[in-house]
């Protein structure tokens, strides 16, 4: 027995050698926090056993209203079936700035924290509005080697920050979610974020087509953090979370205590109150209260198309139309959602474990859902 512990210790100790050396060291705090939990991707509570920074509740809480027909609709068996079998945690249907319906799922309620994941681009996306208007950041327009002179690639000296944040970067980088070797992979679980990122080149002409990647949202998140000089929690904070009024405090993973870099393309563990008010700001384009939180310009740039083309994408926000409504919509990975239909001041946020279609269309089901529950009312 001795004789087998012994040689176990020895391939363990191999193993770790050749992915030190291999440059995948990092392979293994991913097996040990996501693969040895039972899961093949990250998951809604990681944010457990990551480390974060916190993002305080607001000094000034605000609440929702609660419109007069609150959850006295009864949902369609349609939609029950579909956030059971999605695994849905959260539910909820604002009209006019008021919750008209709600319901949690699997043990959660309207405090409980869930892990945004790429929904924290939009935030990302905010920030640099915020970093223009605080005059940390000339425009959207000012070149990333400004900041990183190091930046390597033979576009380098091209891309803007206006790419990073409409997903037109040319940055050498593969979205994967699933493969534990991608780049993605080590990007989430790696303790030197940037290093990541400055080590992946610029290959293509930036500026000219779309192409969604993670690693753009984070060299943007450590450009408004080089440039401010603050964290990027510490900048959402002053910048948009205690203005907004939001609840709850929200926590946002690091790359690790020693570093403190916030994951920029992912990870704000938050509810779906206090998300909804997000999509509530943008809805009136970057108004709160009648104070200017963003530019009313750039909210109108963020969620229209940058490339005609691509008509599907924003500035760190996705688009598209239900039944010839526009509708403009933050987006995370396992099918977090906070959408935005302006025409109809109507705001729908599902949160949960699972996503339900493949191609991203499960959106549908979501928006016709919480419209069988409007129509009963309006």
């Amino acid at each position: 027995m001795k004789r087998i512990l012994n040689f176990l210790f020895f391939i363990i100790l191999v193993t770790y050698g050749i992915l030190y050396v291999s440059g995948y060291s990092w392979f293994l705090e991913g097996i040990a926090k996501i693969y040895l939990t039972g899961h093949t991707t990250n998951y809604l509570s990681d944010y457990e056993v990551f480390d974060n920074r916190i993002i305080h509740a607001s000094k000034t809480p605000k609440k929702w209203d609660f419109h007069e027909k609150y959850n006295k609709i009864t949902s369609s068996k349609t939609l029950e079936d579909y956030n059971s079998k999605n695994h849905t945690v959260a539910y909820l249907i604002i009209k006019n700035d008021s919750i008209l319906y709600e319901k949690y799922y699997d043990g959660y309620s309207f405090e409980s924290k869930s892990n945004s994941n790429s929904m924290a681009k939009s935030f990302v996306s905010a920030l640099l509005n915020k970093a223009v208007q605080d005059g940390y950041i000339n425009s959207i327009r000012q070149p990333v080697i400004d900041f990183f002179p190091n930046l390597k690639g033979p576009f380098s000296k091209k891309v803007t920050l206006e790419d990073l944040t409409s997903m037109s970067s040319g940055l050498d980088w593969q979205e994967e979610y699933y493969s534990p070797f991608s780049v993605t992979a080590s990007a989430y679980f790696i303790d030197d974020l940037s290093s990541v990122i400055l080590n992946q080149k610029i290959i293509e002409e930036p500026g000219k087509k779309y192409e969604y990647l993670s690693g753009a949202t984070q060299l943007l998140g450590m450009v408004i953090s080089k440039a401010t000089g603050k964290s990027l929690s510490d900048y959402l904070y002053e910048s948009i979370w205690d203005p907004l009024g939001m609840e709850q405090e929200a926590l946002w993973q690091l790359d690790s205590k020693k570093n403190g870099m916030e994951k920029a393309f992912c990870c704000i563990a938050s509810n779906a109150r206090d998300f909804a008010k997000f999509g509530k700001l943008y809805k009136d384009y970057g108004k709160w209260n009648n104070q200017i939180i963003i530019d009313s310009s750039y909210v109108v740039k963020s969620i229209s198309p940058r490339f005609k083309e691509s008509t599907e994408y924003g500035y760190g926000f996705w688009l598209g139309k239900w039944n010839e409504n526009k509708v403009f919509w933050m987006q995370g990975h396992l099918g977090q959602y906070v959408f935005v239909i302006p025409e109809e001041n109507v705001i729908v946020v599902r949160l949960g474990h699972r996503k339900g279609e493949r191609n991203g269309r499960d959106y549908f089901t979501y928006l016709d859902e919480a419209f069988k529950i409007l129509n009963k009312i309006y």
